[in-house]
């Protein structure tokens, strides 16, 4: 039986003198995804973050653990930890614990004294880029492994699965479960530790993911720029043809998506948790750093965890074809191009969206204008198959021991692409979808940081998940 307090100690101990170390030296690598660092390969920093995780990983003392990172040609690095099961834990059975170890770009605003590669420790915080997203998965994942056997608990195989392009779509995947074949063996139950926190306060889990959609779209309506005072009322503008498809695609008053592929039924148990949730969170769209009198899109409470979790929403998050003031001529310019991201509700077809979306952005030009669009990324959501019940009373034991409290579910906006690719492969599967992004942490901009308690605490809650599923 595994021993609460003793397991909890040896997370705590664990992570002051061994985990914070390693999270130090990891923020330190620029390890961003292939999209963000086409040179990957040259610049070896994806590498350098496989090696210093994997190299940690094989000096744990757990009896029987196989550490491989795999390197085929072409693609991103990819380590695996094979632990054999322990005390009761079935051998032919497998949890599989997922994270990743590639970074978003910097970004501007960094506050005075941090920066995303130079990790800075104030109170309970870590900052620095990647170090919650997803920089502790892979020890978090061990340690917590290690406490089950120290304390007395038991658990099945445990297969620990970290990637390095997840940031990109995880594009790489596919290839990698190919290379990987009978290894990954039939999970009964998958472990994602690269989630969100409604609180510090509770142990979440997260019950659906949308999908993501990438496409950049390039306007067109010159060979060459010319002169904006004999051009001006002739030629159109590339920028307002592209607000011209923009506004078809959403509504810029309402952020509305208008393609009627999006379009979902929420499920009635989703839209009262989200009421449930609200009650707990209060108004969530608070947390957003709102500039000026700026005002949320959907309002407050259940209707925001409803928009950022079940609604469509479309993004510019990039622009090309236009100088920045500073170095603005009277031109009229031949070209905008703007990167699109589009997200998805859960469960729809995330390829079917991106070419309605390319449709949608190409067909009847404004002013015959030239246009151009493609998408490399269309990645389906997730939504959590019903729960067993040796998986709520596991739940409910991790939570009180980790956060003397019950657990919550809520459904987070952001795709976490692997859950999709393992939930159509494994649809026997249970899943616990966690992490350690709470109220401020910033993941992909600027200040990113990890509460370490709730980094200590969600490593204790997966240690009883691991012995609950052993002894269900």
């Amino acid at each position: 039986m595994l021993d609460a307090d003793a397991a909890a100690a040896h997370v705590r101990s664990t992570w002051t003198d061994e985990i914070i170390p390693l999270l130090t030296e990891y923020v330190r690598i620029p390890a961003l995804s292939p999209d963000f660092d086409p040179d990957w390969s040259a610049n070896g920093h994806l590498d350098a973050a496989a090696d210093l995780l994997s190299g940690w990983a094989a000096d744990r003392d757990i009896g029987g653990a196989v550490v491989e990172v795999h390197r085929p040609e072409g693609l991103t690095p990819l380590i695996t930890v094979d632990i054999p099961a322990h005390g009761s834990g079935s051998a032919g059975d497998t949890v599989l614990l997922y994270g990743h170890l590639d970074k978003q770009p910097p970004m501007e605003g960094w506050s005075d004294g941090r920066g995303p590669w130079e990790p800075v420790r104030e109170g309970e915080r870590l900052y620095g880029r990647g170090v919650a997203d997803d920089g502790y998965a892979l020890p978090a994942s061990l340690v917590a492994i290690e406490a089950v056997r120290g304390a007395g608990g038991d658990h099945a195989r445990c297969l620990v699965v970290v990637e390095a392009s997840e940031e990109s779509g995880s594009p790489d995947l596919p290839a990698h479960l190919v290379g990987l074949g009978d290894a990954v063996g039939t999970p009964s139950l998958v472990i994602g530790l690269d989630s969100g926190m409604g609180d510090w306060e509770h142990f979440w889990t997260t019950t659906s993911l949308r999908g993501l959609v990438l496409a950049t779209v390039e306007v067109e309506v010159l060979t060459e720029g010319v002169h904006s005072g004999t051009a001006g009322g002739v030629v159109p503008s590339s920028f307002d043809v592209l607000r011209v498809l923009l506004d078809r695609v959403s509504n810029p008053m309402t952020g509305e998506v208008m393609l009627p592929s999006v379009g979902v039924t929420i499920p009635p148990e989703r839209i009262a948790q989200a009421a449930e949730i609200a009650g707990v969170l209060g108004d969530v769209a608070a947390e957003y750093p709102f500039a000026g009198t700026t005002r949320s899109l959907s309002g407050h409470g259940e209707q925001a965890l409803l928009a950022r979790s079940w609604k469509a929403a479309l993004e510019v998050t990039g622009l090309d074809g236009a100088p920045p003031p500073s170095h603005a001529g009277n031109v009229l310019r031949p070209r905008t191009v703007a990167k699109l991201s589009l997200r998805v509700p859960p469960a729809l077809d995330a390829r079917a969206v991106a070419d309605e979306l390319i449709e949608t952005l190409t067909s009847d030009p404004p002013h015959g204008a030239r246009i151009t669009c493609s998408s490399d990324t269309a990645e389906s959501g997730w939504a959590a198959p019903p729960t067993a019940p040796w998986l709520l009373s596991a739940l409910d034991a991790a939570g009180h021991a980790a956060f003397d409290s019950a657990p919550l579910g809520h459904g987070e906006g952001g795709t976490i692409p692997f859950m999709g690719m393992l939930g159509a492969r494994f649809p026997e599967a249970q899943f616990v979808i966690t992490g350690v992004l709470g109220p401020g942490s910033n993941a992909h901009g600027p200040n990113e940081f990890l509460h370490i308690p709730s980094g200590e605490r969600i490593t204790i809650a997966t240690a009883h998940l691991l012995d609950g599923h052993a002894n269900r």
